[in-house]
């Protein structure tokens, strides 16, 4: 602990107890980690600086020692308090600019021989294991980067739209047609035809004889049905629905179709 020494001998007026030495210690490794003294108390005073020596009036209080620190970079500022209970002291330390609190247990008398507070270079025991408890449950938590915030769970890969009867189908950008998802057989697609009938969708209402899978040779409305329907009536590729038998010579309803008025004869 190089330069705790000069520090020791320039506190020593003040040092009347093991736990006044540890405490000596503890603010030194504070310092080796690269933060100076700010002063005591909670809450800062007149004047204050940073400093590698212990603010005057340090030890006064000997239940509670309390003091306050800030890194070089600014990054950082500490309020320590050790409390003294009974052989231990607990060390609580909180950072005030993340808000992170540490802790750590000492028994006194693992660090400090009771019966040298006169010596410096026998009051202190243990050195390196203190080094590490100040490491390990002060600095070290303290300084750490705030933990990232919960990884969101990866959305899943939408289903498509069309492969789930309930989730609607993307909205189409303006003056685009729905792209054409023949399902034949999906019961879904029932009414598809009439939502958008130039697209060339299945699953209309109205029955299209043009367009019911049968062939029709020479049929086409748009050049129109003697008798029945000028030319250009229809438009091009437009459904048409015939409102009569299509092509001539095609034989009229059967005379059987429907039986003689007052005749009952379900043989007829």
């Amino acid at each position: 602990m190089a330069g705790l020494e000069p520090l020791y001998a320039w506190a020593r007026a003040a040092i009347s107890r093991p736990q006044d030495a540890l405490v000596c210690g503890i603010h030194w490794e504070l310092v080796q980690h690269g933060y100076r003294c700010l002063g005591t108390g909670d809450q800062a005073g007149p004047d204050e600086r940073k400093s590698e020596l212990l603010p005057p009036g340090w030890e006064a209080n000997k239940e509670v020692y309390t003091l306050r620190y800030k890194s070089m970079d600014d990054a950082h500022e500490l309020l320590l308090k050790a409390i003294v209970v009974e052989d231990s002291m607990i060390l609580n330390v909180m950072d005030r600019s993340s808000q992170k609190v540490a802790d750590v247990t000492l028994a006194v008398a693992d660090y400090i021989n009771t019966e040298h507070l006169d010596d410096f270079h026998k009051v202190y025991k243990n050195t390196e294991e203190l080094r590490r408890r100040i490491t390990s449950g002060i600095t070290a938590p303290l300084e750490a980067p705030a933990e990232k915030a919960k990884k969101e769970p990866e959305p899943k890969e939408d289903m498509h739209w069309d492969e789930s009867p309930l989730r609607l189908p993307p909205r189409q950008p303006v003056g685009t047609r729905a792209p054409s998802r023949p399902s034949p057989l999906s019961p879904f697609a029932v009414g598809g035809e009439d939502l958008d009938p130039f697209g060339g969708r299945t699953g209309g209402m109205i029955v299209d004889p043009l367009r019911s899978g049968f062939p029709q040779p020479g049929i086409d409305p748009s050049s129109g049905i003697p008798g029945r329907l000028p030319p250009g009536a229809v438009p091009p590729g437009a459904r048409f629905d015939p409102f009569g038998p299509l092509g001539a010579g095609r034989p009229g309803p059967d005379p059987d179709h429907l039986p003689p008025p007052g005749y009952d004869d379900m043989f007829m």
